[in-house]
């Protein structure tokens, strides 16, 4: 997309700074894995000297008071560009939760403040939190993928991170139907039940009928500031 460009490491940094100069409180990451690092099991992932994990200590050391998120999915590793651990066809829930609980931890020793589970496997958001705390990173933040539509919105953001020539088949058996409203508010209320700090609803901006359901949900109500809802 026009104005959106792959970083270094060391861009990253320059980026993050004038980032923290204009007040802006959090940055994102999201990786270009090679080609040659991607299997299928997603081990990049957890190697500790990813290139996450290297941008986020240099972030940290230059800016250690900018907040880093982090996305947490096997899809920019993975050489069949899935988000999960896949058997024959299938994508296999359980066992991807294992890996994503690795991946998260990896990630908050680096110093990332936020996950962001995007990744869409069932009680992932629990199972991160269990492993975080159990870690002693009861600090870092959850900010769950809560609603996720199987969309062709994410055509420019699978080019980023580079699934988008690797993936086989498609995400709809895990990603959600927008037909189905009503399993969008399921999905966010078992999130915040989980432990999420923050819920998403992506892609925001078709599916503002779903944000607004989501804010008006009796599940925010006792605690406003604890519930969050976000759109991308």
């Amino acid at each position: 997309m026009p104005g959106v460009e792959r970083l270094s490491v060391d861009q990253a940094v320059r980026e993050a700074v004038r980032a923290a100069e204009l007040d802006i409180p959090c940055i994102a990451l999201f990786p270009y894995t090679e080609p040659g690092l991607r299997d299928d099991a997603g081990s990049e992932a957890l190697n500790p000297d990813n290139l996450v994990c290297q941008a986020i200590r240099a972030i940290k050391k230059e800016v250690p008071d900018i907040g880093i998120l982090c996305d947490v999915a096997l899809d920019p590793y993975t050489s069949h560009g899935h988000d999960g651990l896949m058997r024959g066809n299938d994508i296999i829930n359980d066992e991807t939760v294992e890996v994503l609980v690795r991946q998260s931890l990896v990630q908050a020793e680096a110093g990332c403040d936020v996950i962001a589970p995007s990744d869409m496997m069932d009680g992932r958001v629990g199972a991160i939190r269990a492993g975080l705390d159990a870690a002693g990173y009861t600090h870092v933040q959850i900010m769950a993928y809560a609603a996720k539509y199987a969309s062709a919105f994410y055509g420019p953001s699978a080019t980023r991170v580079g699934s988008s020539k690797t993936l086989i088949g498609d995400k709809r058996t895990y990603q959600m139907d927008p037909a189905n409203t009503d399993e969008a508010l399921r999905e966010v209320e078992l999130d915040i039940a989980e432990g999420a700090d923050m819920v998403m609803v992506k892609p925001g901006l078709p599916y503002l009928d779903i944000v607004t359901r989501v804010r008006m949900r009796s599940a925010c109500r006792p605690s406003p500031t604890k519930c969050r809802a976000s759109t991308r």
